[in-house]
Protein backbone atom coordinates (compact mmCIF):
# COMPACT_ATOMS: atom_id res chain seq x y z
CA UNK A 1 0.00 0.00 0.00
CA UNK A 2 1.35 3.45 -0.88
CA UNK A 3 1.97 5.61 2.16
CA UNK A 4 2.44 9.34 1.73
CA UNK A 5 5.16 10.81 3.93
CA UNK A 6 5.74 14.54 4.35
CA UNK A 7 8.81 15.88 6.17
CA UNK A 8 9.72 19.54 6.52
CA UNK A 9 12.64 21.51 7.95
CA UNK A 10 12.00 24.72 9.91
CA UNK A 11 12.81 28.20 8.63
CA UNK A 12 16.27 29.79 8.56
CA UNK A 13 18.52 26.78 8.94
CA UNK A 14 21.99 27.50 7.56
CA UNK A 15 23.09 25.08 4.85
CA UNK A 16 26.86 24.33 5.12
CA UNK A 17 28.84 25.26 2.00
CA UNK A 18 25.96 27.13 0.40
CA UNK A 19 27.58 30.60 0.55
CA UNK A 20 24.97 32.37 2.69
CA UNK A 21 22.04 30.57 1.08
CA UNK A 22 19.50 30.42 3.93
CA UNK A 23 17.18 27.43 3.97
CA UNK A 24 13.53 28.41 4.26
CA UNK A 25 12.07 24.94 3.80
CA UNK A 26 13.17 21.48 2.75
CA UNK A 27 10.27 19.08 2.25
CA UNK A 28 9.83 15.55 0.95
CA UNK A 29 6.55 13.94 -0.08
CA UNK A 30 7.03 10.28 -1.01
CA UNK A 31 6.36 6.66 -0.30
CA UNK A 32 10.12 6.22 0.14
CA UNK A 33 12.74 8.59 1.54
CA UNK A 34 13.87 11.03 -1.14
CA UNK A 35 16.87 13.29 -1.27
CA UNK A 36 16.24 17.03 -0.95
CA UNK A 37 18.32 18.93 -3.55
CA UNK A 38 21.43 20.42 -1.92
CA UNK A 39 21.45 23.77 -3.69
CA UNK A 40 24.59 25.92 -3.89
CA UNK A 41 24.30 29.44 -5.33
CA UNK A 42 27.31 31.51 -6.40
CA UNK A 43 27.81 34.79 -8.23
CA UNK A 44 31.03 34.38 -10.21
CA UNK A 45 30.67 37.73 -12.03
CA UNK A 46 28.99 40.50 -10.06
CA UNK A 47 26.23 41.41 -10.65
CA UNK A 48 25.00 39.25 -13.59
CA UNK A 49 26.77 35.91 -13.21
CA UNK A 50 24.69 34.00 -10.66
CA UNK A 51 24.37 30.23 -10.95
CA UNK A 52 22.55 27.87 -8.59
CA UNK A 53 23.63 24.22 -8.81
CA UNK A 54 22.83 20.92 -7.16
CA UNK A 55 23.90 17.29 -7.63
CA UNK A 56 21.62 14.38 -8.39
CA UNK A 57 23.10 11.35 -6.61
CA UNK A 58 23.71 8.33 -8.79
CA UNK A 59 21.44 6.28 -6.49
CA UNK A 60 18.41 8.54 -6.97
CA UNK A 61 15.59 7.60 -9.37
CA UNK A 62 15.09 9.45 -12.69
CA UNK A 63 14.07 12.96 -11.68
CA UNK A 64 12.51 16.01 -13.31
CA UNK A 65 13.30 19.42 -11.82
CA UNK A 66 11.31 22.65 -11.69
CA UNK A 67 13.20 25.81 -10.70
CA UNK A 68 11.70 29.25 -10.01
CA UNK A 69 12.90 32.42 -8.32
CA UNK A 70 11.48 35.77 -7.21
CA UNK A 71 12.18 38.74 -4.98
CA UNK A 72 11.48 37.89 -1.38
CA UNK A 73 9.66 41.12 -0.53
CA UNK A 74 7.11 43.07 -2.49
CA UNK A 75 4.83 41.75 -5.21
CA UNK A 76 7.28 40.75 -7.93
CA UNK A 77 6.34 37.93 -10.27
CA UNK A 78 7.83 34.46 -10.05
CA UNK A 79 10.22 33.63 -12.90
CA UNK A 80 11.12 30.25 -14.34
CA UNK A 81 14.76 29.28 -14.44
CA UNK A 82 16.27 27.54 -17.46
CA UNK A 83 17.85 24.31 -16.17
CA UNK A 84 20.88 22.68 -17.76
CA UNK A 85 22.92 19.66 -16.73
CA UNK A 86 26.54 18.59 -16.71
CA UNK A 87 28.01 15.14 -16.30
CA UNK A 88 26.68 11.87 -17.62
CA UNK A 89 22.94 11.45 -18.00
CA UNK A 90 23.45 7.96 -16.58
CA UNK A 91 25.91 8.58 -13.72
CA UNK A 92 28.16 5.79 -12.49
CA UNK A 93 27.85 4.71 -8.82
CA UNK A 94 30.74 7.00 -7.81
CA UNK A 95 29.78 10.12 -9.77
CA UNK A 96 26.82 12.51 -9.70
CA UNK A 97 25.03 14.39 -12.41
CA UNK A 98 24.91 18.13 -11.70
CA UNK A 99 22.10 20.51 -12.57
CA UNK A 100 22.42 24.26 -13.02
CA UNK A 101 20.03 27.20 -12.98
CA UNK A 102 21.28 30.58 -14.30
CA UNK A 103 19.67 33.66 -12.71
CA UNK A 104 20.17 36.71 -15.00
CA UNK A 105 19.75 40.39 -14.21
CA UNK A 106 19.33 40.18 -10.45
CA UNK A 107 18.93 43.45 -8.56
CA UNK A 108 21.56 44.68 -6.12
CA UNK A 109 20.85 44.70 -2.37
CA UNK A 110 17.72 42.58 -2.83
CA UNK A 111 16.66 39.35 -1.09
CA UNK A 112 15.70 36.53 -3.46
CA UNK A 113 13.93 33.23 -2.97
CA UNK A 114 14.78 30.22 -5.12
CA UNK A 115 12.54 27.15 -5.26
CA UNK A 116 13.88 23.84 -6.59
CA UNK A 117 11.38 20.99 -6.82
CA UNK A 118 12.52 17.46 -7.69
CA UNK A 119 9.74 15.26 -9.10
CA UNK A 120 9.77 11.56 -9.93
CA UNK A 121 7.22 8.78 -10.20
CA UNK A 122 7.22 8.05 -6.46
CA UNK A 123 6.83 11.57 -5.11
CA UNK A 124 8.66 14.88 -4.85
CA UNK A 125 11.07 16.90 -2.75
CA UNK A 126 11.37 20.64 -2.44
CA UNK A 127 14.12 23.10 -1.55
CA UNK A 128 13.15 26.70 -0.78
CA UNK A 129 16.10 28.99 -0.07
CA UNK A 130 16.83 32.68 0.31
CA UNK A 131 19.92 34.72 -0.59
CA UNK A 132 21.16 38.23 -1.27
CA UNK A 133 23.41 38.64 -4.27
CA UNK A 134 26.14 40.45 -2.32
CA UNK A 135 26.50 37.49 0.10
CA UNK A 136 27.16 34.85 -2.57
CA UNK A 137 29.79 36.68 -4.63
CA UNK A 138 32.72 34.34 -5.26
CA UNK A 139 34.88 34.95 -8.36
CA UNK A 140 36.53 32.15 -10.27
CA UNK A 141 40.26 31.78 -9.50
CA UNK A 142 42.87 34.03 -11.14
CA UNK A 143 44.67 32.47 -14.10
CA UNK A 144 48.13 32.42 -15.66
CA UNK A 145 50.17 32.73 -12.45
CA UNK A 146 53.77 33.47 -13.45
CA UNK A 147 56.94 33.58 -11.35
CA UNK A 148 60.24 35.10 -12.48
CA UNK A 149 63.57 35.98 -10.88
CA UNK A 150 64.22 39.65 -10.14
CA UNK A 151 67.44 41.17 -8.76
CA UNK A 152 69.07 37.83 -7.95
CA UNK A 153 67.06 36.64 -4.91
CA UNK A 154 63.77 38.50 -5.35
CA UNK A 155 60.83 37.06 -7.21
CA UNK A 156 58.13 38.70 -9.31
CA UNK A 157 54.78 36.95 -9.06
CA UNK A 158 52.21 38.03 -11.66
CA UNK A 159 48.76 36.76 -12.63
CA UNK A 160 45.67 37.61 -14.69
CA UNK A 161 42.14 38.24 -13.40
CA UNK A 162 39.58 35.46 -13.86
CA UNK A 163 38.27 35.84 -17.43
CA UNK A 164 34.71 35.14 -16.24
CA UNK A 165 34.67 38.33 -14.12
CA UNK A 166 33.04 40.52 -16.73
CA UNK A 167 32.80 43.86 -14.87
CA UNK A 168 36.43 44.43 -13.87
CA UNK A 169 36.31 48.14 -14.78
CA UNK A 170 33.16 48.73 -12.66
CA UNK A 171 33.71 46.21 -9.86
CA UNK A 172 37.48 45.74 -9.50
CA UNK A 173 39.05 42.80 -7.73
CA UNK A 174 41.65 42.52 -5.00
CA UNK A 175 43.98 39.56 -4.48
CA UNK A 176 45.66 37.46 -1.84
CA UNK A 177 48.85 35.45 -2.41
CA UNK A 178 49.67 32.16 -0.71
CA UNK A 179 53.17 30.75 -0.99
CA UNK A 180 54.33 27.50 0.56
CA UNK A 181 57.53 25.52 1.00
CA UNK A 182 58.93 22.51 2.83
CA UNK A 183 61.45 22.95 5.66
CA UNK A 184 62.92 19.91 7.45
CA UNK A 185 59.86 17.82 6.63
CA UNK A 186 57.33 20.47 7.73
CA UNK A 187 55.09 22.48 5.45
CA UNK A 188 55.32 26.26 5.87
CA UNK A 189 53.15 28.95 4.31
CA UNK A 190 52.67 32.73 4.14
CA UNK A 191 49.44 34.48 3.15
CA UNK A 192 49.85 38.06 1.89
CA UNK A 193 47.41 40.75 0.82
CA UNK A 194 45.02 42.00 -0.20
CA UNK A 195 46.57 43.73 -3.23
CA UNK A 196 44.84 45.59 -6.03
CA UNK A 197 47.71 45.08 -8.48
CA UNK A 198 48.18 41.87 -10.45
CA UNK A 199 51.91 41.71 -9.67
CA UNK A 200 54.02 41.68 -6.52
CA UNK A 201 57.74 41.52 -5.75
CA UNK A 202 58.73 39.14 -2.96
CA UNK A 203 61.99 39.60 -1.09
CA UNK A 204 64.04 37.57 1.36
CA UNK A 205 63.34 34.14 -0.11
CA UNK A 206 66.00 31.46 0.26
CA UNK A 207 68.09 30.25 -2.73
CA UNK A 208 67.81 26.54 -3.49
CA UNK A 209 64.37 26.24 -1.87
CA UNK A 210 61.31 25.20 -3.88
CA UNK A 211 58.33 27.53 -3.48
CA UNK A 212 54.73 27.13 -4.63
CA UNK A 213 52.56 30.18 -5.34
CA UNK A 214 48.77 30.53 -5.59
CA UNK A 215 46.44 33.52 -5.84
CA UNK A 216 42.78 34.08 -4.93
CA UNK A 217 40.51 36.94 -6.03
CA UNK A 218 37.82 38.86 -4.17
CA UNK A 219 35.55 41.78 -5.00
CA UNK A 220 37.36 45.01 -4.06
CA UNK A 221 34.90 46.09 -1.33
CA UNK A 222 34.97 42.64 0.25
CA UNK A 223 31.59 41.38 -0.91
CA UNK A 224 31.05 37.65 -0.52
CA UNK A 225 34.05 35.34 -0.54
CA UNK A 226 37.52 34.98 -1.98
CA UNK A 227 37.76 32.64 -4.95
CA UNK A 228 39.26 29.20 -4.72
CA UNK A 229 43.04 29.25 -5.00
CA UNK A 230 44.50 29.36 -8.49
CA UNK A 231 46.47 26.51 -9.98
CA UNK A 232 49.92 26.47 -8.33
CA UNK A 233 53.06 27.87 -9.92
CA UNK A 234 56.36 26.47 -8.66
CA UNK A 235 59.79 28.09 -8.64
CA UNK A 236 63.24 27.27 -7.24
CA UNK A 237 65.55 30.23 -6.62
CA UNK A 238 69.03 29.46 -8.03
CA UNK A 239 71.82 29.09 -5.48
CA UNK A 240 74.22 31.10 -7.63
CA UNK A 241 73.74 34.42 -9.39
CA UNK A 242 72.78 33.96 -13.04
Amino acid sequence: MFVRVCAAVALFVFVPGSLALGLLRAMTTSGDPLFVPKVHCRCSSYPNGTLCSWPQPATSPPTHYIATYRERHGHSSTKMCNITSSGSSTPSPDSDQHWHCHLPNLKLLTDYIINITAVHSGGSSNFLGSFMLEDIVKPDPPVDVRVSLHKYRNLLVAWSPPPTWASQHIFPLKYQILYQWENKGSSKSVNLGPFENTMIELKGLIPGRAYQFQVCARELLGLGHCSSWSSPAKFIIPRTKL
